[in-house]
């Protein structure tokens, strides 16, 4: 299936703020359809600005994981990636490091206060990134919150952290990366993730063993976008309305490619670039085609107390 063969529910924005085995549902095109009253011709000169009831909008915090082993030597050498070293790849030291600035960041803006939900990939590199930035306080003796992530988890020389005073979190397998051939790329049994983050929720996930990955098929680019567009459109499900998504790069580029296509180039740029390790990038989401169900909480009926709207130059 190509890019411009598949249509979304949902559209991309950049804010200004800042399972995998069912059918893809019908598509019509992953772009953008800005103002559709406006003449052929304003539309040709350039694309216009799209304005959408507020209750059909979620904001999505973006985030790739922190540098793993798996990309130190990749970048070294890309035949590495075929290596069973790199088996569901943890961080490294600065990868932790680039956690500890990304949670810095999170806290400074405010973004940590107003995240309702962590959607993290079930690997262990995306799940040390998500409980490292997101996650509460360090365990301490007395401490009644159960724990994210156990100390040491994953080759890490990290303490313990709780899920004190932060938004649950859930692991979702279509927000994966890449499937297949590349070791780095295949999970553990949901058993030993549940011992080592025993607050996240794995319960959307039906197979304890990776059944998903395959040793001699690697993914096609085409399938992991319309992986990632059904994802998106089980977000644009969700009651939650400021989501964080702890994912990977190739899934992030692939899938990001399909939106924007009706935006100007810089924009379309914007949404699509390739992500950096731990770069985080917030986006609205936008459902244009009634998936989500959220009643209008914010608008207000007017005609209160009830009566006759009079033209103002009628009225005393």
């Amino acid at each position: 299936m190509s890019h411009q063969s598949m249509t979304s529910n949902l559209s991309f924005y950049i804010s200004s703020v800042s399972p995998l085995s069912s059918p893809l549902p019908s598509i019509r095109r992953l772009s953008l359809r800005c103002c559709s009253s406006l003449s052929s011709h304003d539309m040709e000169a350039k694309p216009s600005q799209g304005l959408y009831p507020l209750h059909r909008c979620k904001t999505i915090h973006l985030v790739r994981h922190a540098q793993g082993v798996h990309n130190v030597e990749g970048e070294k050498n890309h035949e590495a990636y075929l290596s069973e070293d790199l088996f569901d790849a943890h961080l490294t030291p600065l990868g932790w490091q680039q956690v500890d600035n990304l949670l810095k960041h999170v806290k400074a803006s405010g973004i940590s206060n107003s995240i309702e939900l962590v959607v993290v990939s079930p690997l262990l590199r995306t799940l040390q990134t998500a409980v490292g930035t997101f996650g509460g306080e360090g365990y301490k003796d007395g401490l009644n919150a159960p724990l994210l992530m156990t100390a040491g988890a994953g080759n890490s020389d990290r303490p313990a952290i709780s899920s004190l005073n932060c938004p649950p979190f859930i692991a979702v397998e279509s927000c994966r990366e890449h499937l297949g051939v590349h070791p780095c790329d295949r999970r553990r049994n949901i058993t030993k993730y549940r011992e080592m983050f025993p607050a996240i929720d794995f319960s959307l996930i039906e197979s304890d063993e990776d059944v998903l990955w395959k040793p001699n098929v690697r993914e096609e680019d085409q399938d992991i976008a319309a992986r990632g567009v059904k994802f998106f459109n089980w977000l644009s499900t969700r009651k939650e309305k400021e989501i964080a998504v702890v994912t990977h790069s190739g899934f992030l580029y692939h899938t990001l490619k399909s939106f924007g296509n009706d935006c100007d180039p810089s924009v379309k740029n914007e949404i699509s670039s390739k992500f950096a390790n731990c770069e985080l990038r917030s986006v609205v989401l936008v459902d244009k085609c009634m998936n989500g169900s959220d009643p209008p909480v914010a608008n207000y009926p007017g005609k209160i107390p009830a009566g006759e709207d009079l033209p103002s130059d009628n009225q005393k």
